[in-house]
């Protein structure tokens, strides 16, 4: 049986026993919670996690309706002027206590991780049909980190259907968003990086436009740097050399299923050496009944010269390579989120799996990993079980467990997450 195989067999079953001992039985924040004097649980299921209404709310460009009546604004009599009553402002707060077996030099076995993540949100509209979201990171994993998340959405521009957005975004946002998966653990095959190339699937600068030409088909493509939220050279720009990226997202739905496909392609070049990346794969949400849901996605990712030219007899890269050598990345993750209440209930179980093979060491997913190099792994296998109890729609208790199949260890989480 080939590894692969193995490999997921093993970790769905580790997912399965722990589901046997249940009992039978685009974004949004509090800010629009605020203006519309609604519950979290109209776009939530639970938050962040954004149901079918919220994602049509955060496609409106967080109206209601798209060009609805403007409400909670200032009437300053110039109607070409739209100023909301105060800011719309929102934090969101993240703490955890965090254990690992069969510690390694250098880890400690308990962390208190008090706290993970403080972020400020903000968003809303600043004219008819055009919208913004940003988050700040006043902490993340101890460091300022900045803005991430941070567009400007020009909505069914004249009546075309076409969405425009401008700004940063994730790659990846068009399959599964990142930011509102409701785990501790990540949706590892977005955040691999190859060698020297800049690419992932996770945050970068550019254009991004959504079309549905009709109901349960939607259509996205994107233009980006592919240089990541780097900081600006000395010359005042983003983009490390001339090439760009592109990406291409197709979906439909049959039913309740939905079924979708995911295409990305740049170069990056340093000096007289480039090398030429794409990122190809399927992907589909898979309803449950009616008590929760399967995501599932896989990428095949090639690299034609993933050190840029840099392995020499001076200076070897992995394995001693001296020449350009090209590597092909298999990677795939597949989550069940259940609601024995219903979706609108304040239990949840989640489970997800992560699963990244290359063909030499050269994957960075910047978890701290430890593999052939210090720095890459060729391998990496996980599996994670999660429980979480809505205290309030907007504070959320969890519990998550994550078995690690490369190094032979267990990570149990127990955090709170809030958003006020």
């Amino acid at each position: 049986m080939p590894r692969f195989v193995e490999r997921m067999l093993a970790a769905g079953t580790v997912l399965l026993v722990a589901l046997s001992f249940l009992p039978a039985d685009a974004h949004a924040i509090p800010a629009f919670a605020r203006k519309y004097r609604v519950s979290c649980s109209m776009c939530h299921a639970p938050a962040p996690r954004l149901n079918t209404f919220g994602e049509n709310f955060a496609g409106n460009g967080f109206e209601m309706a798209v060009g609805e009546p403007a409400r909670d604004t200032v009437d300053t009599g110039d109607p070409l002027l739209r100023l909301p009553n105060s800011l719309p402002l929102a934090v969101r707060f993240e703490a955890y206590q965090r254990f690992l077996t069969d510690r390694r030099a250098g880890d400690a076995a308990v962390d208190q991780q008090t706290p993970w993540i403080v972020k400020v949100l903000s968003g809303g509209q600043v004219a008819d049909k055009i919208s913004y979201y940003m988050y700040f990171l006043l902490t993340e994993r101890g460091e300022v980190a900045g803005l991430e998340d941070a567009y400007v959405q020009f909505t069914d521009i004249k009546g075309s259907g076409v969405s425009l957005i401008v700004g940063q975004f994730q790659v990846s946002d068009p399959a599964f968003k990142r930011e509102l998966r409701l785990h501790y653990d990540d949706y590892q095959p977005y955040r691999v990086k190859v060698g020297r190339v800049a690419s992932d699937l996770t945050y970068d600068r550019g254009l991004m436009a959504l079309w549905s030409p009709r109901a349960g088909t939607d259509i996205t493509a994107e233009v980006v740097t592919g240089d990541g939220l780097n900081h600006a050279n000395s010359a005042r720009q983003y983009d490390t050399d001339n090439n760009k990226n592109f990406a291409l997202r197709i979906s439909q739905d049959i039913g309740r299923l939905r079924v979708g496909v995911f295409g990305y392609t740049g170069k990056q070049g340093a000096g007289a050496a480039s090398s030429t990346m794409r990122v190809f794969g399927p992907d589909a949400t898979v309803p449950l009944g009616s008590m929760g849901e399967l995501n599932v996605q896989a990428l095949r990712r090639w690299d034609s010269n993933p050190f840029l030219g840099s392995c020499t007899v001076a200076n070897p890269c992995l394995g001693n390579r001296t020449a350009p050598f090209s590597t092909t990345v298999d990677a795939a993750m597949a989550e069940v989120i259940l609601w024995p209440q219903g979706p609108a209930g304040q239990w949840f179980v989640t489970g997800l799996l992560n699963y990244v093979d290359a063909s030499a060491p050269v994957v960075s997913l910047r978890i701290g990993e430890r593999g052939d190099d210090p720095s890459t792994v060729s391998q990496y296998t996980t599996g994670t079980f999660g429980l979480h109890y809505l205290l309030k729609r907007n504070v959320r208790l969890m519990g998550e467990t994550t078995w690690d199949f490369e190094r032979d260890r267990a990570r149990l989480i127990a955090g709170i997450n809030l958003a006020f």
